[in-house]
């Protein structure tokens, strides 16, 4: 059996208080566990309370850009009261703050939304239907393909937007599938092909950030960091950060990987739904980064100047 992981101390795992985000923490202290044959009291996991959390009668688009769901975190980390933090990597802005690192995914789970209602496809929705979501990219998405919708803001963890769905609030809603196989929830909700809605960036993908000069955690995550999901996130993350990706811009992406080729699809969208520009490149996993920068430069050139600009 390993030492304990911090000079006979637990390692304390940061975390957000949702119901998904401990299971993604528990599965990352699972994994360390396992990696290293240390008992569960070598791990403690800290609950953090984030802005996105806290605030939950505003529109996510009010609040700010990137990092609603993350900066109290990353400060916790930065102050030394937790070692590393496990984040859903949809949430994480491009950028992050000076000490930290992010070089360990987790086995990427299921990227695509799915539809939860009474119907199974958007195409099957009533005319005048009533959607809930707090996704602009979902929103922008949904009108492109049904402007006659109604959509609302649905703020909330998935149990939030059940009861919700419950209420009465919305006829359907869109859940993302990583996040209801890591809860166990059979709910009657439908995955809808990436061809019908392209998920967001990184969905799906859960990271592991931690201090850059920690090198005892470092060599603890090295073990757990599944590398495709990492070729993956480079292309994706490198496409969101040439489109300088915001909370309030609509832009999709999903990298795919065959026998070492590499293909980027990506969207950005008027908030509104009204104009779409898309595409897709190829190239070697390797060049993941690269191929996501590529991209983006050909939807900034189909979308035109200043297109994201006027969409804050």
């Amino acid at each position: 059996m390993s030492d304990l992981p911090t000079s006979g101390r637990p390692l304390w795992i940061g975390t957000r208080g949702s119901p998904l985000a401990l299971a993604q923490a528990h599965e990352t202290r699972a994994r360390l566990m396992a990696a290293h044959d240390l008992p569960e009291d070598a791990f403690r996991i800290e609950v953090i309370t984030t802005t996105g959390d806290r605030v939950q009668d505003r529109p996510l688009k009010e609040l700010g850009g990137k990092g609603l769901f993350t900066r109290e975190i990353e400060l916790a980390l930065l102050g030394g009261q937790i070692d590393l933090a496990v984040h859903s990597m949809k949430d994480m802005p491009v950028a992050q703050p000076g000490g930290l690192m992010l070089d360990c995914y987790l086995p990427r789970e299921d990227p695509r939304d799915a539809l939860l209602g009474s119907v199974g496809r958007i195409a099957d929705l009533a005319e005048g239907a009533v959607v809930g979501t707090s996704s602009i990219r979902r929103r922008a998405q949904l009108l492109a393909r049904r402007p006659d919708l109604h959509v609302v803001e649905f703020r909330g963890n998935v149990q939030t937007r059940l009861a919700k769905l419950a209420d009465g609030v919305a006829t359907a809603t869109f859940l993302a599938c990583a996040g209801l196989s890591r809860l166990g929830l059979e709910v009657g909700a439908v995955p809808l092909e990436t061809d019908e809605m392209l998920p967001a960036v990184a969905q799906g993908a859960i990271g592991i950030e931690r201090r850059g000069d920690d090198d005892r955690v470092a060599a603890m995550l090295a073990p757990l960091h599944d590398q495709l999901t990492g070729q993956q996130l480079a292309a994706e993350r490198a496409f969101l950060t040439a489109l300088d990706g915001s909370c309030q811009t609509p832009i999709a992406g999903l990298a795919e990987i065959s026998d070492g080729t590499l293909t980027l699809r990506g969207e950005i969208l008027a908030l509104d739904g009204a104009a779409v520009f898309a595409g897709a490149l190829s190239g070697p996993a390797a060049n993941g980064a690269e191929i996501g920068q590529a991209l983006a430069r050909d939807l900034l050139e189909q979308a035109g100047p200043g297109f994201l600009a006027h969409q804050g």
